[in-house]
């Protein structure tokens, strides 16, 4: 532990008591990054609640008290991603890269007058840190903000809940949806869509669960899996899937490509416990490469007669972004990656796959906007038609951070919550 200086927040920024802060596997991915150039001494964490302790000048909409979730992509409403209704990226306060603050590129954080930088604007592993107030988002102040601080980086699967609509699930509580983008939800199992105006009744099934054994990660993950499949890709009824990695977000990808119908949903992966739990979540064909005689792109192509219609590359391997795209179809085959590398960023692949009419995409933060969506989910996790205290394996103190990225880096915790002293 290192004691550091923490400046008042400038003008339009918010200065945070920090009470609680989730690790997410991406703290751990930047944190050995090779990927992109270091950036050094930093403060990671960014999934984070708190209460605010200061405001600077400028800012409206927050006050000493207010309880809050940290964004590390903030939302400023104006700009021409934010008003367009076709993109969560911000043009003002999108993803931070280089370790400052947004509205002056310099950091709030020091040590003997030397610059501490940032993560993702946020650095919420300390005990107070300040945020630009875009990038910060006002929260019931009865909800529990050791549990809620996973809706900060744990709910990216797209722009969803503006609460046009109902689905009634059985044996559990109402969801609400927005139905122009009717593609996600954390069900247990979908029953009837009713529309508010009772014009439409919508038959949907499928089979949408986590088992702590499989889960490595938040409802981030979860969640950026089913809106890949949903959302992004659009899996059609009747398709083949082929998902590359079976962690969190590849089996959430399974779910979603299964309550859409598709006909038959490939998993690969190289750990073979994963072959039999996998089919829960609707693999109907596991794949170790290791066992192919034959690059795992032609097995694919072998067994769905010229390729998939769609793959997923879940893992965070460019180099396995290119064999999903070998992978697919010509003509119509969507690829979409999901995965963060932490080792070569650059993608390689033949201008001929993408000649043949194959099609790769990607998102971020699953479409949210931030500032506009998760109030909603917090409400909606106070009325219990949302879960997240299951993904919360571990509650660790602050003294014992260190722990929490051992157990991460182990695989043997869905998430740890790590609390600042009071």
């Amino acid at each position: 532990m290192e004691e550091v200086q923490v400046s008042p927040p400038q003008p339009m920024e918010i200065r945070l008591k920090v009470v609680c802060t989730s690790l997410c596997r991406s703290d751990i991915t930047s944190w050995l990054a090779q990927a992109q150039p270091p950036i050094f001494p930093r403060i990671f964490g960014h999934e984070a609640s708190g209460i605010v302790e200061s405001v600077g000048q400028g800012v409206t909409e927050f006050e000493e008290g207010d309880h809050v979730l940290t964004l590390f992509i903030g939302e400023c409403k104006r700009c021409r991603h934010c008003t367009s209704g076709k993109s969560n990226i911000c043009q003002v306060l999108g993803l931070e890269r280089r370790g400052v603050m947004h509205s002056d590129q310099e950091t709030r954080f020091s040590v003997k007058g030397k610059p501490i930088y940032h993560y993702c604007a946020v650095s919420s592993f300390s005990e107070y840190t300040v945020v630009h107030s875009g990038c910060a988002v006002k929260v019931s102040s009865i909800a529990p903000l050791e549990k809620v601080c996973l809706l900060s980086c744990g709910v990216a699967a797209g722009n969803v809940f503006d609460v046009h609509g109902i689905f009634h699930i059985k044996g559990f509580p109402t969801f609400f949806i927005n139905l122009r983008d009717p593609w996600v939800m954390p069900s247990l199992e979908w029953l009837d869509l009713l529309l508010l105006d009772g014009s439409k009744k919508r038959e949907i099934s499928g089979l949408l669960r986590c088992e702590e054994s499989l889960c490595s990660a938040s409802l981030l993950q979860i969640l950026s899996g089913l809106g890949a499949a949903w959302k992004v890709a659009d899996v059609s009824e009747g398709s083949t899937v082929v998902i590359f990695g079976l962690g969190t977000v590849g089996l959430s990808v399974a779910q979603g490509a299964k309550m859409r119908g598709a006909s038959r949903i490939i998993g690969v992966d190289t750990n073979p416990e994963k072959s039999e739990k996998a089919k829960a979540f609707g693999i109907t064909d596991f794949i170790n490469p290791n066992d192919c005689n034959e690059p795992i792109q032609q097995v694919i192509k072998n067994i769905t007669d010229g390729g998939a219609d769609y793959s997923f590359e879940c893992v965070g391997d460019t180099g396995m972004i290119t064999t999903a795209l070998q992978s697919c179809c010509d003509g119509w085959g969507l690829a979409v990656t999901l995965g963060v590398p932490n080792t070569k960023p650059e993608i390689a692949a033949h201008y001929g796959l993408f000649l043949s009419g194959r099609t790769l995409r990607g998102s971020l933060f699953g479409g949210w906007k931030p500032k506009s969506d998760l109030p909603q989910l917090v409400d909606m996790y106070l009325r219990e038609e949302l879960h997240i205290d299951e993904f919360i394996t571990h509650n660790l103190p602050f003294e014992e951070i260190n722990k929490a990225f051992d157990l991460m880096t182990a695989g043997k915790c869905l998430r740890c919550v790590i609390h600042m002293p009071s």
